[in-house]
């Protein structure tokens, strides 16, 4: 395969300038994006920027898009670096990974998970990156049954509609995971985000002096609703 040419390496290299500029918008403006902004720190009038972003939902959508694949990246390192015996022991890691993750990236982690950004509407490109943490928490469900070290709860604690529900959500993407198992693993990983968000949105700050502690109590609690062995 041929070496890229020198406008195709001038245009990446000017996209992932872009988007570094952006970043730091982020970090300091929240998800609240300018392109006139962005091309005025870069030194560059608008009309230049529109050539690589033609609008400022486009460059949401990179950052987002490369958000979700660096979170994705973490958990996934994460639950591989783990002893794949022990369900427990990945659920632990990958939820550390993605809390580190979303303290080292906070700006980030608020475009992925903090308020809607007014006006934009994610198209389907975010949706592949966006599954990989819960299919990364899935797979260790679904490994835990296959080595049988994890038993499944009763199908009959789960309500009708909610079973309805979550037997098309298995039939989509986790169609080794039974309903009721599904459902806690649901619960996991949203109190884990719900975790994440707290601390790093300051909601604890007050309450709550050793995070560290506390964070791992809560997967802990978790872990032992899944069922996973300790």
């Amino acid at each position: 395969m041929s070496a890229p040419s020198i406008r195709a390496r001038v245009r990446a290299q000017m996209i992932d300038e872009i988007k570094a500029v952006a970043r730091r918008h982020l970090a300091t403006d929240g998800a609240n994006l300018s392109l006139r902004a962005v091309a005025r720190d870069m030194g560059m009038v608008s009309s230049a920027v529109y050539r690589y972003f033609p609008s400022r939902d486009d460059l949401l959508t990179a950052l987002i898009i490369e958000a979700y694949d660096a979170l994705g990246e973490a958990v996934e390192a994460a639950d591989a670096a783990a002893d794949r015996h022990d369900p427990r022991g990945r659920w632990f890691a990958v939820c550390r990974a993605a809390r580190a993750w979303a303290l080292a990236h906070p700006a980030e982690y608020a475009l992925l998970y903090g308020s809607p950004v007014p006006g934009y509407a994610a198209p389907d490109d975010t949706i592949g990156p966006a599954q990989r943490p819960p299919l990364t928490l899935v797979g260790i469900l679904r490994d835990g049954l296959t080595a049988g070290l994890l038993t499944p709860p009763p199908e009959a604690e789960l309500p009708d509609p909610v079973r309805a529900d979550l037997a098309e959500l298995r039939e989509a993407f986790f169609p080794d995971v039974p309903e009721a198992l599904l459902a806690r693993g649901m619960a996991g990983w949203t109190q884990l985000f719900g975790l994440i968000s707290f601390e790093l949105f300051g909601r604890i700050n007050r309450s709550l002096a050793h995070r560290d502690a506390y964070f791992d109590h809560q997967t802990g609690l978790m872990a032992d609703l899944i069922g996973l062995p300790g």
